[in-house]
């Protein structure tokens, strides 16, 4: 094993010296014909593999591949110049049998011709394969550079949506880099190729010219004789080395002009050339017309016609038998909704009683195909990934989303539920992108302007062949799915707190149970009764907490539940226990808090509040807390922080009360929940006057 690892390891090393010493060593001509049919071999098996990528990526070595074949030829023209030049005299077959046969199949005879047909090769590959390729990859890594911001923050709301995971979104993250750095590898590698057309045209003049004066000066050779002879030997290593360059050539306009697709080059040439009669009957029409002009090839006309017109009358007898299919599966569904009908029962019973679903998303019938699993509903396996996500972020499972469609609504629209009561809607395109503005972007799209439903920012939707472009100029481009999914992520957890009833407070209980049976056993019900558990567990939700780390809460609300039945000094009492938590989620490896104090004037007027002494704060104090919170979060995004305010404990309740409603970023911690480690900086003060309670 170690052995085949070390060999493997030293193949790339030992191929680049041995191409590197074909510069130098001298080669016998039976070594040349080996290695010459070995570059020819190369060049078939790289176009290939070109053909069967179905991705650019795919082939992300082709740049390094371009780079090895083209030294390749170098190195081999350098050694038959050197043997063409020393035993060109001693007759055609001089430097091996490869070159001498292609030699003679291009000449044919006529060294003029030889020469013209040699040149037309060399400006073929030169001019307009390389060239186009090259243009084609510059194009290419431009576009995708500019591209990047808009697929990252589309990679970064796929996964705070909860559709892909850390694992998915770091190696579509690594995608990104790979396909910009392989366009740009490509534009630079197409270079090594047009050099390679340029020093192939140069070898076959210095071979042509110094073959001749060496076999005149040094070998004594007639100019006839001297003439075929390195005439045939300079052309046939001209044409040995420049059709796998060419080969490679094409392979390389083969990979960079892909167009991202799931099939490779065969099915999408032929899906998209040969798949429409209507298109081959006019065809067939116009070649046939061609066939019947007088002094034109009639047959060759006539025949390409009918084998054109046939192809076209096949496909269209195969999408009819393929057609029938859909008129028997209606017609068995028909006679099932029959039969249903039919065995309906007869009395009212709780049956009739309709449930009210806890999530339920209802649909237009345009995006049914969205959420059908007959038809692999993308939304489907989305939201299944938003459930896991938010199983895994708050540490409880929420309910199945029930959906049905709604004829009702329009053909685009779709319609979001919590408990039979709606909670947000909007469209979705089915086949289009949304391209969201978020705030900088470089130029105006055509499409549908719109509003994104999940963050309200503005957006247009877009056909999909506009979606690059939208990308280059700054938009975040996702698809129909995912805007639904997004939009139902968001809204799940912002009323998780409305999800966890007390059969998903039970479920959790039997959960935990499962590793740590005897916690459960001793404390729910026989210390803390559920009803108390769930109220706790739904405040810490309702403040955007997890509900993670079970084992403190219960342990946390043993000890205290003898001291207080108050849910929410309960609360309070685990959130000091959770207080390393709640700084890790806000801070994330920092050590040094940046955070809002309160004004010492204020905080006396609401100290004063929450003991009753008022009864409650001035209207035009409460708006002045919303405005002067809602500037602070404003300046704190800005700035990359989270808002947080730092108070006493007895008005942290209070205050995330009164503050989460109009300003939910806005959170508020009690100097109690911060750890002993920890430091803290005031960066904003909340409240600079002070009002009188009311």
């Amino acid at each position: 094993m170690f052995a085949r690892l070390n060999l493997s390891s030293l193949a790339g090393p030992i191929l680049v010296l041995m191409v590197l010493s074909l510069f130098i060593l001298p080669l016998p001509a039976f070594a040349l014909d080996l290695f010459f049919t070995f570059n020819i071999a190369v060049s078939i098996i790289v176009l290939m593999v070109a053909i069967n990528t179905k991705e650019p990526l795919d082939f992300s070595a082709f740049p390094v591949v371009l780079l090895m074949t083209t030294l390749l030829r170098l190195a081999l023209n350098v050694a038959s110049t050197r043997v063409i030049l020393t035993n060109g005299h001693q007759g055609e077959a001089a430097a091996g049998k490869v070159i001498e046969a292609f030699g003679h199949f291009l000449i044919g005879g006529n060294v003029a011709i030889g020469i013209v047909v040699f040149v037309i090769l060399t400006i073929i590959n030169f001019v307009v394969i390389t060239k186009g390729a090259g243009r084609i990859a510059e194009v290419s890594a431009r576009f995708t550079l500019d591209a990047m911001p808009g697929k990252q923050m589309a990679i970064d709301a796929d996964l705070n949506a909860g559709l892909i995971g850390e694992d998915d979104a770091r190696k579509r993250r690594r995608m990104i880099a790979q396909e910009a750095d392989f366009f740009g590898s490509m534009d630079g590698a197409s270079k090594f190729v047009r050099g390679d057309a340029v020093a192939g045209l140069l070898i076959i003049v210095i071979n042509l010219v110094a073959g001749m004066i060496v076999g005149m000066i040094s070998h004594d050779m007639p100019f006839a004789l001297a003439g075929k002879t390195y005439t045939l030997l300079s052309i046939g290593d001209g044409l040995v080395a420049q059709i796998p360059a060419l080969i490679i050539s094409t392979a390389a306009g083969l990979v960079v002009s892909r167009v991202g697709d799931d099939t490779n080059l065969s099915d999408q040439l032929l899906g998209q050339l040969f798949s429409k009669p209507t298109t081959l009957y006019v065809t067939a029409a116009v070649i046939g017309i061609f066939g019947l002009i007088p002094n034109m090839p009639h047959i060759a006309f006539l025949l390409m016609g009918a084998a054109l017109a046939g192809l076209a009358r096949w496909l269209e007898l195969r999408a009819a038998d393929e057609e029938q299919v859909v008129p028997r599966q209606q017609e068995a569904a028909a006679q099932q909704a029959q039969q249903a009908q039919e065995a309906q029962a007869q009395e009212v019973g709780w049956h009739d009683v309709a449930a009210v679903d806890p999530v339920g998303l209802e649909v237009g019938y345009r995006i049914i195909p969205l959420v059908d699993r007959n038809q692999d509903g993308e939304l489907l396996r989305r939201i299944r990934g938003i459930r896991k996500k938010i199983a895994q972020d708050l540490g409880f499972l929420v309910p199945p989303i029930h959906i049905r469609d709604n004829l009702e609504l329009k053909p685009n629209a779709y319609r979001i539920q919590l408990k039979g009561v709606d909670v947000g809607d909007g469209e979705a395109f089915l086949g289009q992108f949304l391209a969201i503005n978020p705030g900088r972007v470089m130029g105006a799209l055509p499409g549908t302007p719109t509003t994104d439903p999940t963050f309200g920012l503005p957006a247009i939707w877009i056909d999909a062949p506009l979606k690059e472009q939208a990308q280059s100029l700054g938009y975040t481009v996702v698809d129909a799915s995912t805007v639904v999914a997004t939009h139902i992520s968001n809204l799940l957890q912002s009323h998780a707190s409305e999800l966890l009833g007390r059969e998903e407070v039970q479920q959790l209980l039997d959960h935990l149970a499962k590793e740590s049976p005897k916690l459960v056993e001793d404390i729910v019900p026989k210390l803390v009764p559920i009803n108390i558990l769930q109220k706790v567990l739904q405040n810490l939700l309702d403040e955007s907490m997890h509900i993670r780390d079970m084992r403190t809460i219960l342990e946390t609300l043993s000890e205290h539940i003898t001291k207080t039945m108050d849910v929410d000094e309960l609360t309070s009492a685990v959130r000091v226990a959770l207080g390393r938590a709640i700084v890790h989620q806000l801070f994330p490896g920092e050590n040094e808090l940046q955070v809002i104090a309160l004004d010492p004037g204020l905080e006396q007027v609401l100290l004063q509040a929450s003991q009753g002494k008022g009864g409650g704060l001035e209207p035009g104090l409460a708006e002045t807390l919303l405005q002067q919170a809602g500037q602070l979060t404003e300046q704190m995004e800005n700035q990359g922080l989270n808002s947080v305010l730092i108070t006493p404990a007895q008005l942290r309740p209070l205050l995330s009360r009164f503050l989460r409603r109009s300003v939910p970023q806005f959170r508020v911690l009690a100097h109690s929940e911060i750890p002993d480690n920890k430091t803290i900086r005031i960066v904003g003060v909340l409240g600079g006057r002070a009002t009188a309670p009311a």
